[in-house]
């Protein structure tokens, strides 16, 4: 799973930035659903049995109030009649209306203000506890949301968005048991609302139950069997199971209708990679190349290096002339470079490497000597012809600490076939000692075996 693992944060990462549901993840748009505009203005009404209550001057002084804001153009006389009114030992209604006219003219700060001072008068104001909370929300202060939110609760106001919110702010600071149990609350007052139980899905993720999120995702795609964003948490929790398989079959259908994002294809490719099917892996990457807007030229070439690393050399190379192709000529030299030492491992690799190749890795290592990579390029590529010249490479490359082990065992790789088994033997102990593999072991073990019938 080594490469999948990256790609699966990163998929995840998607998910997260991507939902289509924007005000769970950025909840503007929630404050203009008509649902919660009619909620929010019967907040203007009054509930004397457990409220602030209001003389009979301050209930004329609200009756006007109210007219103002049902004439046009009528809030900013209304704002000032309230500004007026909002005196210390005024009732907290005043400050509690005022602060609602601020919120709906997004004058956040102050509406902040004139809650906290309502709550200030009156500390069981349930609604002011509820809006305060709101607006912490809105202003993704989510931490700060939680105690508004919950007193809101405590006095009363269990309702669905309520809980819902409440579990919202939760999960973003990552208290995700406790944001389960308010998804699960919210679910129950509006058991209609599937972004509660999307919610639910991403907490129970985040707390790896990951079955539980598959069964509630089939739950939601019953309903909409098309939905990406169900689809791709589904494929998220398959991939927690360590059944990647299961996560591509998910991706492929996605991607029959071209709804697969960038990052699937990506993880995709390296789900591919993992099971050994490097045709299709290098497809996945080919898709993922034609899809991504920015081009991301760092992305794509560590495609190619992924495959280049299992030896997949004929798929490396088609998935590099198409990330050249789409690169062109105008390329930043960073890339470039990385591009061309690409291209000479594969030319080594196919036995192709010739002149340019060689003239390329010199150049590189002129302009970077520490360019380990290319050192070690140089001295596979005079291996075959110049023993001397081979050996300077990968010395220069055991110099650098963290290309010391490969370079070492280059090297040996090189003395071995030229029959120099015992001066072999110290590079492929010093390679064990830095990165201990099973192959490298065996290898140094036939090279004593060679070593010891030679002298004996």
């Amino acid at each position: 799973m080594k490469h999948l693992a990256g790609s699966i944060a990163f998929a995840l990462a998607w998910t997260v930035s991507a939902h289509t549901q924007e005000w769970i993840e950025q909840p503007v748009t929630f404050w203009r659903d008509p649902a919660f505009q009619k909620a929010f203005m019967g907040s203007y009404g009054m509930r004397a049995e457990i409220e602030p209550r209001v003389t009979v001057v301050e209930k004329e002084i609200m009756d006007k109030v109210v007219a103002l804001m049902s004439a046009e153009d009528g809030q900013p006389k209304a704002v000032a009649l309230l500004e007026k009114s909002c005196k210390p030992a005024a009732s907290a209604v005043f400050d509690f209306t005022l602060g609602n006219l601020h919120f709906q003219e997004d004058r956040l700060t102050n509406a902040i203000s004139c809650y906290t001072v309502a709550i200030q008068k009156h500390p069981a104001f349930q609604r002011a506890h509820k809006n305060l909370g709101l607006i912490r929300i809105r202003l993704n202060e989510f931490a700060s949301a939680l105690e508004p939110l919950t007193r809101s609760i405590e006095l009363g106001g269990a309702d669905g968005t309520t809980y819902g919110l409440l579990a919202y702010a939760y999960a973003m600071t990552d208290q995700h048991l406790s944001a389960e149990s308010a998804y699960r609350l919210a679910m129950m007052h509006q058991p209609q609302v599937n972004d509660w139980k999307l919610g639910l899905c991403r907490t129970l993720f985040k707390q790896q139950k990951f079955h539980e999120a598959i069964a509630l995702c089939d739950e939601l795609l019953q309903r909409d069997p098309e939905k990406t964003d169900y689809l791709l948490l589904q494929a998220n929790a398959w991939l927690g199971l360590k059944q990647p398989v299961r996560a591509a079959e998910i991706y492929e259908l996605l991607d029959l209708t071209g709804r697969t994002p960038l990052a699937a294809l990506l993880t995709l490719g390296d789900i591919y990679v993992n099971e050994g099917d490097f045709g299709q892996a290098a497809d996945a990457y080919g898709r993922a190349l034609a899809r991504d807007s920015q081009t991301d030229l760092s992305r794509h070439l560590r495609n190619v290096e992924v495959l280049v690393s299992r030896a997949a050399h004929e798929e490396a190379a088609g998935l590099l002339t198409a990330v050249a192709r789409r690169a062109g000529t105008d390329m930043p030299e960073a890339p470039r470079i990385r591009m061309l030492k690409l291209q000479a491992r594969l030319a080594a690799a196919r036995n192709e490497a010739g002149p340019e190749q060689t003239r390329i890795l010199e150049e590189i290592v002129r302009l970077d000597p520490l360019d380990g990579d290319a050192l070690i390029l140089l001295g596979q590529h005079y291996a075959g012809d110049n023993m001397e010249k081979a050996v300077f490479y990968f010395e220069r490359a055991e110099a650098l600490e963290s290309f010391e082990a490969d370079a070492r065992l280059r090297h040996a790789q090189l003395l071995v076939r030229n029959g120099n088994y015992q001066e072999a033997l110290p590079l492929l102990k010093r390679t064990l000692e830095l990165k201990p593999r099973e192959a490298v072991q065996r290898y140094t073990e036939q090279v004593e075996r060679a070593a010891r019938l030679r002298n004996g």
